[in-house]
């Protein structure tokens, strides 16, 4: 038990804390605030803590816990809605109303829930950590493998029959060693796996300029940089409602509380894509507000990245949304100049680089631990929010040394209302190479050289867009302003996409492959028009354009056949017109 001595925000000095660690968690006050240790010297420890510090005195305790920050992994955790320290909020509300009272202390996974365990072990079976002990159907959409523990191997002493049993019941003796049905973990660390592998597979997101232009493949990380306005939010809101991740774990760090309404309100009612069931029943949601403790901020992400890794033990694709890292970097800033460290550029701290790129290493497509041969994968989509849309500010500068995809949000496409409002040119992905493959077994062997000749056309499109600004486009020889008919297409028809429209909301990879296709087709055709004397105002004048404006609010149970129609009647339409030429 120690004493405060000095109170500064979220920070507290306190003395008589001899025998202390690092990153040990602690009750401040005498409400116990949740603390952690930050900064050892002597017996005077300097303590992080995780909920509003006014009130509290120099003289009031401060009592050890003898444990690191830690999560608690077991059944329960889909569906669930956390604050940063894992407390459960819809079990706190229950509790005690709308407003989390401080030093509440509620279990993050329900003790007295009965879930029906089936084991998959015998007496007498080896095992080592990551082994699957028994299974646990979590939601319809989760079956939750209940594993041994990395570091716990020997022979299954005793494994309970299947049946009904609360995470605190005894399921299994291993070598001595009595397994839960939950895990412990301390956030700080990095669950283990066996190794690493080359992200391949692609994470498909049903948005036609994430996964056709800019794809990002799982295990893989991105960026999401964008000022205020620019469409972060729904962007984050689409990937973690569309994406194919079996697990989805939204983090809203620092986010504006009307934000993270609207993710609480919407995630519950939205079904998933693929099974029909609520999207809920495969998300986990971690709320951590603008008006919550700043301190916390740094706890969410942490607890976050600890939740998709137990999930990635059991084999399943997770994909992990931090909205916004930006507010954690705000929080590391605040306790920095509490500590009197000294600071680096724009104030935050040096070591911002090396947290950022702790945190997002731990995403990856990996072999987890176990006998099995498992893999599975944690990706992370980060979304930065530079003051004023500067993305020379450090936070974006560190993002973009460390993650291997940049979908860069441009404030003017946001003002001419084009969403998502991701900058083309400015925008890229490393994954490019690493996808293709995917994309060639699963779509079309010519994906890559489709995706190539749009990129052309819009980089040609953007040098010729001066001239056109000086002279007009009339100016331009007819081949040009062919390609400029072309790339106005590929802008309004492919690339811009309604998040709100029931089926343009999301794009299936073989939709967005003809999509692709039949705009190129288009282009080639009417080059080929106007090189034999078309005039322009007559292809400007085509009906078929419409069909092509509207392509992606076609079902996609059965866009295949309406494409072929619209491909017949682009060959008829320009084909007549060149017919009148001769």
């Amino acid at each position: 038990m120690g004493k405060i001595i000095r109170v500064a925000g979220p920070v507290v000095v306190a003395e008589g804390m001899k025998g202390s660690e690092m990153y040990e968690v602690v009750r401040v006050g005498e409400e116990g605030l949740v603390g952690e240790i930050i900064g050892l010297l002597g017996d005077t420890a300097t303590i992080q803590v995780y909920e509003e510090t006014s009130g509290i005195r120099p003289g009031e305790k401060v009592e050890r816990t003898g444990a690191p920050l830690s999560v608690m992994l077991g059944p329960g955790l889909i569906s669930q809605i956390y604050d940063g320290i894992q407390r459960p909020l819809p079990q706190i509300k229950l509790l005690m109303g709308d407003f989390v009272k401080r030093g509440a202390n509620v279990p993050p996974l329900d003790l007295k829930k009965r879930w029906h365990f089936v084991p998959r072990v015998r007496k007498g079976n080896r095992v080592t950590g990551g082994d699957i002990l028994g299974t646990v159907q979590e939601t319809k959409l989760v079956e939750h493998r209940i594993m041994v523990p990395p570091g716990v191997e020997g022979i299954v002493d005793y494994i309970a029959e299947e049946g009904d049993y609360t995470v605190e019941e005894i399921i299994a003796k291993i070598g001595g060693e009595e397994v839960k049905m939950y895990q412990k973990w301390p956030v700080r660390r990095q669950r283990p796996f066996k190794r690493k592998i080359d992200p391949e597979d692609l994470l498909v997101t049903g948005q036609r300029i994430l996964d056709t232009f800019f794809p990002i493949a799982k295990g893989g990380t991105a960026a999401i940089p964008g000022g205020f306005g620019t469409g972060k939010t729904v962007t984050q809101h689409q990937l973690a409602k569309w994406s194919d991740a079996d697990i989805i774990v939204y983090v809203g760090c620092g986010e504006r509380g009307n934000e993270m309404t609207e993710v609480l309100e919407d995630f519950p009612k939205l079904k998933d894509p693929r099974s029909g069931e609520p999207l809920m029943n495969r998300t986990v949601l971690i709320a951590n507000t603008s008006n919550m403790p700043v301190a916390a901020r740094e706890a969410s992400i942490y607890t976050g990245i600890t939740i998709a890794e137990y999930f990635r033990d059991m084999g399943y694709h997770v994909a992990l949304m931090a909205y916004s890292t930006s507010r954690w970097a705000e929080a590391l800033r605040e306790i920095s100049g509490r500590l009197e460290e000294m600071p680096g550029e724009e104030g935050y701290p040096a070591y911002l680089a090396s947290r950022l790129a702790e945190f997002y290493e731990r995403a990856g497509y990996v072999e987890v631990l176990g006998s099995e041969n498992k893999r599975g994968s944690v990706t992370v989509v980060g979304a930065v929010s530079p003051p004023g849309g500067d993305f020379s500010e450090p936070v974006t500068q560190n993002t973009l040394r460390i993650v291997k995809v940049f979908w860069a949000l441009d404030a003017d496409l946001a003002h001419k209302r084009h969403f998502p409002s991701i900058n083309w040119l400015r925008s890229y992905s490393l994954y490019l190479n690493s996808v293709r493959k995917w994309w060639e077994e699963n779509v079309a062997k010519d994906w890559y050289q489709l995706r190539r000749e749009a990129m052309s056309i819009l980089q040609r499109e953007s040098e010729l867009q001066e001239i056109v600004q000086l002279v007009g486009p009339d100016a331009l020889p007819a081949r040009e302003q062919a390609l400029l008919e072309t790339a106005r297409s590929l802008r309004e028809d492919f690339l811009q996409q309604n998040a709100f429209h029931e089926v343009d909301t999301y794009c299936p990879g073989e939709k967005q492959y003809h999509m692709l296709r039949l705009i190129l087709k288009f282009h080639r055709l009417i080059t080929d028009a106007v090189e034999k004397g078309v005039p322009m105002e007559k292809i400007r004048r085509l009906s078929v354009k419409e069909d092509l404006a509207y392509m992606g609010r076609i079902p996609n149970e059965s866009y295949f056949e309406e494409f072929e129609k619209i491909e017949r009647k682009m060959e008829d339409e320009i084909n007549a017109l060149v017919s009148e030429v001769k």
